[in-house]
């Protein structure tokens, strides 16, 4: 599986989005690969314009959903703190979503450069999209 940033949703609904985020965000979802969390959902429904929510939510609603307790937070706290003292000053949110991820054991599509430079410090596992944006297993 894998977690769905909320950067790639925004991507791929821009009429003039890149057109290889909207292939991979359609190779995952063809694939039934691509899921949600939380903080992502907030973010891209939280920023939806009104005539697009209902069509939005209902992507929401079908999609696997991985949920976050209070050790999710805590570990993310955790985290936040690991990546201030290397020097990787990533928003909290962003943080909790990578936290997800690694809890989930789950790789991460985001076009967000604050993943990348997560990455290597949280051991994270991005999502790169294979041939032509289809769905790539490794």
């Amino acid at each position: 599986m894998v977690i769905v940033d909320t950067s790639v949703w925004i991507e791929a609904s821009r009429r003039d989005g890149k057109q290889d985020v909207k292939l991979a965000l359609h190779g995952l979802l063809d694939a039934y690969e691509a899921t949600l969390c939380g903080p992502v959902e907030m973010e891209f429904l939280g920023g939806a314009r009104n005539e697009e929510k209902a069509r939005l939510q209902a992507w929401c609603n079908i999609l696997p959903y991985y949920r976050c307790d209070q050790k999710i937070w805590r570990k993310a706290a955790t985290n936040f703190s690991t990546l201030r003292s290397r020097g990787v000053a990533a928003p909290w949110n962003d943080v909790l979503i990578a936290t997800i991820s690694r809890e989930a054991d789950c790789r991460i599509y985001a076009s967000d450069r604050h993943f990348e430079l997560m990455a290597p410090i949280l051991h994270l596992t991005l999502y790169q999209p294979g041939y032509m944006g289809g769905y790539s297993p490794d």
